[in-house]
């Protein structure tokens, strides 16, 4: 059976307060039971010796006559009163000499029977009734009376067990009143606790149900400068980067899907039109070259996501390695020597020295100078030149791709590394592009926790810069 924290809760405070209520009850109720026995006892042993120290010792020295004993009989019965305990006054053949309680004892000639002055176990009290003198449990304290170093007699101090008792259950009652108490304040402690802690608790509790289900639009915000409002404003932060990637994967989709779509429906109306034969077959060469870009346009943006997928930081392992970024940028702007030539562009490279090893993944830096270098084609105007060049600053070496083509619009300066964003000039200027490029070097210079910044004016031209970290002498890094 599932119980939920509340019900738990409760359950533990009433199982807390039981197991408290049970203790004194059970266990500081005997304790404090032993206690009073033997407080009680060794009160009248106290008394006892006193009495038979300076009083009763003497009586059986002197000639036992009436004023003796009335005097005596005095004595025992006022310390009855202050003890509230009746006193005897025992021969040490156990006959009853005097008690305090009744003044014809002498007379009666009353015999304890089976009297023995070593009580059980060896103490100097018991309880129970007095070799049965007593209907009723009693605690009864024995203190030998000696006169002359010789044992004449004994006193015996009896209270019945009935008063100890209820003495007992009086301090009790100030233990149970202050339980009582107790468990108040630990109510009250119990419900400010429940306000603070399960209140909150059940609030995230179900705010992260509403995040399980999708609906990231109700935020936690319990507005604490503590653990749990550390924790709400967590699990708001978390929704909402859930809510944007949910947004951004309906993007992703709806983008891949328009990409995918176009090329698609030209692909499917060229290769319907020649079969029906709308296309002559003169002119077919030239639509099946169109189907043709079109597929290289489609394996283009399959390369690319599969690339853009490939790039996990939780999984991806970079291969680093030393390497001259002077030669991998001349490599690869050789790539590009042809499409240059057709549209009448040159690629000037300057390098501030002629050699400069950065230590990286050279496979990726090189995709990186790739999808920048063409990109800068791209959207560059005839007759114009593509700059790339190398600094070095501190342990950083910067690489610079610089264009003078129609340049970026300000308000889209920070959606370019979106996957599949392209600019209103971008769309009517390329039409080959996927979208992908500038999102794919991005993730690859964050993999080599490197940046990459852009500068640029519409007009005027558009440069994009990365660092890399430089190389040490020696290679190893």
């Amino acid at each position: 059976m599932r119980l939920s924290l509340n019900v738990k809760y409760f359950l533990t405070f009433l199982v807390f307060g039981l197991g408290c209520f049970l203790c004194i009850s059970i266990v500081s109720s005997q304790l404090m039971m032993k206690n009073a026995i033997s407080t009680k006892a060794s009160d009248f042993y106290q008394e006892g010796i006193r009495l038979s120290d300076q009083y009763v010792g003497n009586y059986f020295a002197e000639q036992e006559d009436q004023k003796t004993r009335s005097a005596t009989q005095s004595l025992l019965s006022s310390l009855d009163v202050y003890l509230d305990a009746s006193i005897w006054l025992i021969s040490r053949d156990g006959e009853l000499i005097l008690d305090s309680r009744n003044s014809d004892a002498h007379q009666e000639r009353i015999s304890i029977p089976e009297f023995n002055s070593v009580l059980p176990g060896g103490k100097y009290y018991m309880i129970g009734d007095f070799f049965g003198m007593f209907s009723e449990e009693t605690l009864s304290v024995l203190i030998p009376v000696s006169h002359n170093y010789h044992v004449r007699g004994y006193i015996a101090i009896h209270t019945p067990m009935s008063i100890i008792v209820r003495e007992k259950e009086g301090y009790l009652f100030s233990f149970y009143v202050t339980m009582i108490l107790l468990m108040v304040l630990a109510f009250l402690f119990a419900a400010v606790n429940w306000l603070m802690v399960f209140l909150p608790i059940r609030r995230m509790r179900k705010g992260a149900g509403e995040y399980a289900l999708g609906n990231y639009n109700t935020p936690i915000h319990l507005n604490r400068e503590d653990d749990l409002g550390f924790l709400s404003d967590t699990m708001d932060f978390m929704a909402q980067s859930l809510k944007d990637q949910d947004k951004d994967q309906r993007k992703l989709i709806s983008n891949i899907s328009h990409d995918f779509r176009s090329p698609l429906t030209s692909i499917k109306g060229y290769i319907e039109a020649m079969l029906d034969g709308t296309i002559p077959f003169e002119m077919q060469e030239k639509y099946l070259n169109i189907v043709l870009r079109e597929t290289e346009r489609l394996t283009k943006l399959t390369s690319g996501l599969l690339a853009l997928n490939s790039i996990d930081p939780r999984q991806h392992r970079l291969s680093k390695s030393r390497f001259d970024i002077n030669t991998i940028i001349k490599n690869t702007a050789a790539t590009f020597e042809g499409t240059c030539t057709s549209k009448r562009i040159s690629i000037e490279l300057l390098f501030t020295d002629w050699e400069s090893y950065v230590y990286a993944d050279m496979g990726k830096i090189q995709q990186v100078l790739y999808n920048l270098i063409d990109n800068a084609i791209k959207f560059s105007q005839p007759d114009s030149v593509i700059t790339v060049e190398t600094t070095i600053k501190y342990e950083k070496i910067f690489v610079s791709v610089r264009d003078t083509g129609i340049g970026i619009p300000k308000d889209s300066l920070n959606k370019i590394w979106e996957r599949f964003y392209k600019t209103d000039a971008s769309r009517g200027k390329d039409k080959s592009g996927t979208g992908l490029g500038l999102a794919i070097v991005k993730e690859i210079l964050q993999l080599h926790d490197e940046n990459i910044n852009v500068i640029s004016t519409e007009g005027v031209g558009t440069e994009f810069i990365f660092s890399l970290k430089k190389a040490s002498e020696d290679g190893n890094d």
